[in-house]
């Protein structure tokens, strides 16, 4: 009885350490090490599109094409002024889409046929560096400079103006925003300080194209520290389930002298 057991012990050791084996060769792959970077840029402007980090601002959808034709996307994100580098790639050949606040570069009729592709497929080997030029919901225009105000507020001025002629993403503006924020240059709807951003909405909101909005922050601030400060404004519309601001470029207000 006892030589059974350990018979059977052997044999399941033996079973374990060949079902190991087997699997650290099939996961014998070298990491991924390629660069993707680049730009999304105004297709008027050739300006950078300014966004922020995060699945609320601009992802790219990466398709691998190497192995399938149906593959499971893979989705990265921008950094705050439109750029993108990811240094993590397997080598291969992709297919890739930005997807933000501005017309969509890959587009369907009613019928599911594709009327608009402006997606781009490359080979990944080393370094791959893309430029994608977009039209952008809105466009969000500083005037002048911030004023800081006696009270412990500041108050910005700034144009809103369509990015794009076509019709079909000209929605309503649902919102105009002023965000500040006193612990980074990141600031936008992923990092703010809810006491003193100002949200604009409803009609206020829906201002005629062109139009100069005044907008001062709410309350009294800490007068012992600088802020960022950065206007950012969205439609009525949803790109992969989010409705995204357009934003202008980040200005400091400098408080302490």
């Amino acid at each position: 009885m006892i030589m059974k057991r350990n018979h059977l012990l052997y044999c399941l050791l033996l079973c374990l350490s060949c079902t190991v084996f087997s699997c650290s060769k099939l996961d014998n792959y070298d990491a991924p090490a390629e660069t993707l970077k680049g730009k999304i840029i105004d297709k008027a402007t050739k300006a950078p599109v300014q966004t922020e980090p995060g699945d609320k601002g601009i992802r790219l959808k990466l398709l691998e094409l190497s192995w399938s034709d149906n593959p499971t996307p893979y989705y990265f994100t921008c950094m705050q002024d439109g750029s993108f580098n990811n240094t993590r790639i397997f080598k291969g050949t992709y297919n890739v889409e930005p997807q933000g606040p501005f017309v969509p570069l890959v587009r369907k009729d009613a019928s599911g046929n594709t009327i608009a592709d402006g997606s781009q497929t490359l080979e990944i080997k080393g370094t791959a560096d893309m430029t994608f030029e977009v039209e952008p919901f809105l466009n969000v225009e500083w005037v002048g400079e911030p004023v800081l105000n006696q009270n412990g507020s500041i108050t910005v001025q700034v144009r809103v103006t369509r990015g794009t002629a076509n019709p079909d993403f000209q929605q309503d503006v649902s919102e105009v925003v002023l965000f500040i924020n006193s612990s980074s240059y990141y600031v936008g709807d992923h990092n703010y300080d809810n006491r003193y951003t100002t949200r604009v909405t409803g009609e206020a909101a829906r201002v005629s194209p062109g139009t100069v909005l005044t907008i001062t922050t709410s309350g009294n601030f800490s007068m012992e520290r600088d802020y960022y400060i950065r206007v950012g404004a969205r439609i009525n519309y949803s790109v992969e389930g989010v409705q995204r601001f357009n934003y202008n470029e980040p200005r400091l207000v400098k408080v302490l002298q």
